[in-house]
């Protein structure tokens, strides 16, 4: 398995949704590639940094900025 093969299919990795044949080849790889090691421990971490964490309620301001962006957006997209 190479690099890019690694980085397509680290999430289904995280998400434990390999086949055997596939786990295989990509723990073998990570076994020897620092470089995608560092990736997928990366993206572990923040996954499970993200997953403990509590929510935290957006300021009105930003709110209120985020939501006129998001309709002006979607008006866009339905007037095209």
């Amino acid at each position: 398995m190479k690099c890019r093969e690694v980085i397509r299919e680290f999430s289904n990795y995280l998400d434990g949704d390999l086949g055997k044949e596939a786990l295989a080849d990509l723990e073998r790889h990570l076994g020897h590639c620092e470089d995608c090691r560092v990736v997928v421990d990366t993206v572990r971490k923040t996954v499970d940094i993200y997953c403990k964490a509590e929510p935290v309620p957006l300021p009105e301001d930003v709110r209120a900025r985020l939501h006129d962006a998001l309709v002006k957006r979607c008006t866009r997209k339905t007037a095209s």
